[in-house]
């Protein structure tokens, strides 16, 4: 490399520092100071799937956590239901701290030794050029090597026509999940009932969705490594002689689980996704190849929640129709009271927080562990809730027709 490209290089480098540093120091200026919530009776927070971009959903949590706001149900699946298992396995003042060990453990290699911080860094906030090919080298080494603490090959490797047992029939193996899980997790916290909790998953044989609650069954490391067995990396995990893989396969967004409950409650639930449906229009074949992937595991969350406040517009409107019926008519008639089980006139407040892909970023995003871009995330977490958290009216209770509302900094930025 030449001087000049040196130089180049160097300003580059700082420039970057620069931007991100004031950026970074304007958004501790907007740090919310502790909030009060209208007296919803579900806080909910909803993490969806998607590897390696789920250390942005960490960083909204320390947003949340900042903000003293503190879900009592959180439901999540694939990387989702991991940081699920983090935050409701620990005593509030821990979550934060546990869930930085953990991402800062499995966005190591899980043989040899990482790079030098400085070093890492350095390559990271280089030319863009730089920038990408560092880290599809990353990416490139958790296909050959697997990541610490998460998953590692098999030796051998799966024969494509000799049959095996389901638990191996995959390309790594996630034993070392396990130990982590158990390590930074108290399930007894979680199976307390201190905290509601839900992880989907897919029946393989059945092929139908399945959600593990701890209001029904107790939940062990096992139901959340389930939950984010995404084949064919990784074998479908056996519980209760029934065998599961990765929620994702089928519904990538636990927020149909938390709407549909019953009884209904007012509610106001954070939706936290780490696939965009909306993007622009690929010109290359690696570009297609991140466009399928958003595309597919984005689940149509807006299209989720313009059905859901459709929904309870009906039920709404029914409750009002049946408030003008005589009592002794609701009573007596089989009409309204099936109305009356199907009215209903609560309250949803969905808070829709998008992680927005990085130009640096390939179709290799979600299983791209590396340090400096596990922080890069983080930090886009943390900044898009402290943003959304600005807004305080976005935390009122909804009324009108409806009584359903969505809010999402970067769709009111459009």
């Amino acid at each position: 490399m030449s001087e000049i490209e040196n130089e180049d290089t160097l300003r580059r480098g700082n420039a970057r520092k620069a931007t991100n540093d004031a950026a970074s120091a304007s958004v501790v200026e907007r740090a919310p100071s502790r909030i009060h919530l209208p007296p919803y009776e579900t806080i909910a927070l909803m993490l969806q799937g998607g590897g390696a971009l789920g250390a942005y959903q960490a960083g909204v949590y320390q947003g949340l956590h900042e903000a003293d706001i503190h879900p009592n149900w959180i439901a999540g699946i694939s990387i989702g239901s991991l940081n699920t298992a983090i935050i409701a396995g620990n005593a509030p003042e821990h979550r934060v701290t546990r869930l930085l060990e953990f991402w800062e453990t499995i966005c190591q290699p899980a043989y040899g030794f990482p790079l030098p911080a400085f070093v890492e860094r350095a390559l990271f906030d280089s030319a863009d050029e730089i920038r990408k090919a560092f880290t599809a080298m990353q990416a490139f080494g958790a296909v050959v090597e697997g990541q610490k603490g998460f998953f590692v090959p098999r030796f051998p490797p799966p024969s494509p026509i000799a049959s095996s047992s389901p638990q191996t029939a995959s390309y790594y193996d996630t034993t070392p999940l396990k130990a982590t899980l158990e390590r930074l997790c108290d399930f007894d916290r979680i199976n307390s009932g201190e905290t509601r909790v839900s992880v989907g998953a897919v029946n393989v044989a059945t092929g139908n969705f399945a959600y593990f609650d701890n209001t029904q069954v107790e939940l062990r490391a096992e139901h959340f490594i389930a939950s984010g067995a995404l084949p064919p990396g990784f074998a479908a995990v056996e519980i209760d002689g029934q065998f599961y893989w990765d929620g994702g396969l089928m519904s990538n967004t636990p927020l149909y689980e938390i709407a549909q409950a019953t009884p209904r409650r007012d509610t106001l639930a954070f939706q936290v996704d780490l696939w965009s449906a909306r993007g622009p229009v690929p010109d290359s074949i690696v570009d297609v190849m991140g466009r399928v992937k958003d595309v597919q595991f984005s689940s149509r969350t807006r299209l989720v929640t313009d059905q859901m406040q459709r929904s309870q517009r009906y039920r709404n409107v029914l409750q009002h129709v049946l408030d003008l019926v005589p009592e002794e008519v609701r009573k007596n008639d089989e009409w309204c009271r099936l109305a009356a089980e199907l009215a209903c006139s609560k309250r949803y407040n969905i808070v829709h927080l998008i992680y927005r892909q990085k130009e640096y970023e390939g179709h290799y995003k979600d299983y791209q562990f590396g340090l400096s871009t596990m922080r890069e995330h983080w930090e886009s977490g943390l900044a898009d809730m402290r943003r959304t958290l600005a807004h305080r009216d976005w935390l009122d209770m909804p009324n009108g027709e409806s009584r359903f509302i969505t809010h999402d900094i970067h769709r009111d930025e459009q």
